[in-house]
């Protein structure tokens, strides 16, 4: 089994695993044995689920593969953009697909209500293509929606994922519960270090996903992280989980090859001891020096906030 991860606290006293299994964009067929081995195997304790990823069935089946005892698991869910007045029901039916009967973690998977009338569950689109977005519903509405699930005993923590500044002050000035996360693209050509700033003032925990990049990511083989890697006795990929890490920043990478699932969390413990501060500093500034890249950017019709997005 994996060396163990810390954990880190949130605002409302529960602990988050520091490394996850990101479960996005894996196969039919892959994925249930990927969050068994992972669980089972490897020593992970977070899953990372959302409803728009279609295959909480088979991570379900993966859960109950693996023979440890729900308690013992931490697993976040995402409320998908066409269910943003429709909290509850969307939240069940999570529930139902994973066979279980509370979720750690509920997250807003992104800051745009999308029709839940339209012309498609996921995607709903206008007559000229773009997506369908419902401007009336606000953003506070759903947050108010997502603390009622949460007084009910149906999620133990909640939160939100791909928030900028400014859509989070669509919703803190109403909310009664402070979101405990704030799950966005992190790595050294996306820091977002300004946002990190902010959350922290608010006591909000910034979570990574893709903190690999995507598939045949540059991060990988980028110069800075490669010769930070020799130095240090690391993999890159090492390099890049431990920078996270490092600094109190959890992530939840995603893999369905059990070579990959096990080197993930072994490595990232590795790294959080060996990188340094400099190391750290070196890192931070490769997006300011001209590598500025997200990896993620779906074609919302509307200004999340960003201003490095494009």
């Amino acid at each position: 089994m994996a060396t163990s991860i810390f954990q880190i606290e949130l605002n409302d006293g529960r602990k988050l695993p520091a490394i996850g299994l990101g479960t996005w964009q894996s196969k039919p067929g892959e994925v249930e044995n990927a969050v068994s081995y992972a669980i089972k195997e490897a020593g992970y304790r977070l899953i990372d689920c959302a409803w728009a990823y279609g295959n909480e069935k088979e991570v379900g089946n993966g859960l109950r593969a693996s023979g440890v005892p729900r308690e013992e698991l931490f697993i976040t869910g995402k409320l998908w953009c066409t269910y943003h007045s429709r909290v509850e029901e969307s939240l069940n039916d999570t529930l139902e697909k994973l066979g279980v009967d509370y979720l750690d973690l509920y997250l807003i998977h992104w800051p745009v209500p999308l029709n839940p009338k339209g012309n498609h569950p996921v995607f709903p689109t206008l007559p000229d293509g773009k997506r369908d977005v419902d401007h009336a519903w606000k953003l506070s509405d759903t947050w108010k929606q997502m603390e009622a699930v949460l007084k009910a005993g149906k999620v133990k923590s909640i939160g939100v994922s791909n928030f900028s500044e400014a859509k989070l002050e669509e919703i803190l000035p109403s909310a009664e519960v402070i979101p405990a996360v704030n799950q966005l693209e992190l790595h050294p050509y996306n820091p977002q270090l300004e946002l990190i700033s902010y959350l922290k003032s608010k006591g909000i925990v910034a979570q990574a996903y893709s903190p690999l990049g995507s598939t045949n990511s540059p991060l990988l083989s980028d110069d800075a992280v490669a010769r930070i890697a020799e130095s240090r006795g690391l993999k890159p990929a090492d390099v890049l989980l431990g920078y996270l890490l490092a600094k109190g920043i959890p992530t939840v990478p995603k893999s369905v090859t059990p070579a990959r699932i096990g080197a993930n969390i072994e490595g990232a413990s590795a790294a959080v001891a060996k990188l340094t501060k400099i190391d750290i500093a070196e890192l931070d500034q490769l997006a300011a020096q001209g590598k500025q890249k997200r990896f993620i950017t779906p074609p919302w019709p509307v200004d999340l906030g960003f201003k490095d997005w494009n």
